[in-house]
């Protein structure tokens, strides 16, 4: 029987080999958005935001769309891994822009294969992203644009405000990966220390973390 740990072994080796000549790349698993509510299995962290959700033969699908839709909000990519006997169900919950993989049981474990090539998210929220800076990182990015004199003192969520009407998008989520990446500790860039975790607190009432 195919197990959770099973997918996430095969998907952890695959994501592993696929970057291990990358010392830019973090891969983060059980990284939490949204206040820590919801928690992607496995992000990587490089000049993309990607997440993956898995999903084995164990697994339900109950709390799958709601996933997809809290992802969709701060992801730049997206990709489903699910087991045989859930692919034709879940693939039909998640938004067509999603990279899908089916996963079954070979004679050596897990072998996934892709169903969907994914997509660019179109539907990522700057108000979502800017919450996942910590106000000390959001306050280092009014400096880094020289626009901090006068706000570090500013609730956080006057900062995340700041921050989104002074800079452009694509300029927001590069702070917000470098910012990932910067937590903890910075050895976790290398390859034998991949698996690592990271909460990343995004709350949705207040604002920029800190507030």
């Amino acid at each position: 029987m195919m197990r959770d740990s099973d997918v996430r072994s095969a998907v952890k080796d695959w994501l592993e080999a696929e970057h291990a000549q990358d010392p830019n790349t973090r891969i983060v698993e059980e990284m939490g958005i949204w206040s820590g509510t919801v928690r992607v299995d496995i992000a990587v962290i490089n000049g993309e935001l990607s997440g993956y959700e898995l999903k084995s033969n164990c697994d339900t699908l109950e709390r799958l769309p709601y996933q997809s839709e809290i992802y969709g909000k701060v992801f730049d990519r997206m990709t489903l891994v699910v087991g045989d006997r859930h692919a034709k169900k879940a693939i039909s919950l998640v938004p067509r822009w999603w990279g899908c993989a089916i996963a079954s049981m070979g004679h050596d474990g897990v072998v996934l294969k892709w169903k969907r090539k994914g997509r660019k998210n179109p539907t990522r929220d700057p108000k979502v992203l800017v919450q996942m800076l910590w106000k000390e990182e959001a306050v280092s990015v009014l400096e880094q644009h020289g626009l901090a004199n006068g706000w570090r003192s500013k609730r956080a969520a006057e900062i995340g405000d700041r921050i989104l009407s002074e800079i452009p998008f694509s300029a927001l989520m590069e702070h917000v990966r470098q910012a990932l990446k910067a937590r903890q500790r910075l050895g976790q860039l290398t390859y034998s220390q991949f698996d690592v975790s990271v909460d990343t607190v995004a709350d949705p009432t207040c604002g920029t973390t800190g507030c």
